[in-house]
């Protein structure tokens, strides 16, 4: 089942003129990014939703996208991420309408696992579940640079 629109991922230019753009301008709440990313960027909160801040330096994803870029394969792309309750159910539904998985399922290194796929428009659309398992082991995500 659907839970929500949990995010939406920014390619921003200038990752610190947006930190206080969001941060300092509109007041939302700056919060912890996992461990395991080693590209440049921040999070942002406000009531359950989220704005997640991705430097274009990090990223291939080209201006003005229309077909995602290699950084989408790890999310390092605009995206809008919906959170599911069971993930595999949703995978299965998916496959069922012959929508494609462009990327995953990878664990993202806090407890969470995520897919990405494309709307018709070619839209990256990220579902992910909390499974709260430990991933430790989770592999960094570090910048996809050209």
């Amino acid at each position: 089942m659907l839970l929500g629109i949990q995010h939406y991922a920014l390619v921003v230019s200038d990752p610190e003129r947006s930190r206080r753009f969001y941060g300092d301008s509109i007041g939302m709440e700056e919060i912890p990014r996992p461990p395991k990313f080693t590209f440049e960027g921040a999070w942002f909160r406000a009531g359950g939703q989220e704005i997640h801040l991705i430097s274009t330096h990090d990223t291939t994803q080209p201006a003005g996208w229309k077909e995602p870029g290699p950084g989408a394969k790890v999310g390092l792309a605009m995206h809008l991420a919906l959170e599911v309750d069971d993930l595999a159910a949703a995978r299965e539904r998916l496959a069922g309408h012959g929508v494609e998985e462009f990327s995953g399922p990878m664990p993202r290194g806090d407890g969470v696992v995520q897919i990405y796929v494309r709307d018709p428009d070619g839209h990256l659309i990220e579902l992910f579940e909390r499974t709260g398992e430990d991933q430790s082991g989770a592999a960094e995500r570090a910048p996809v640079r050209g």
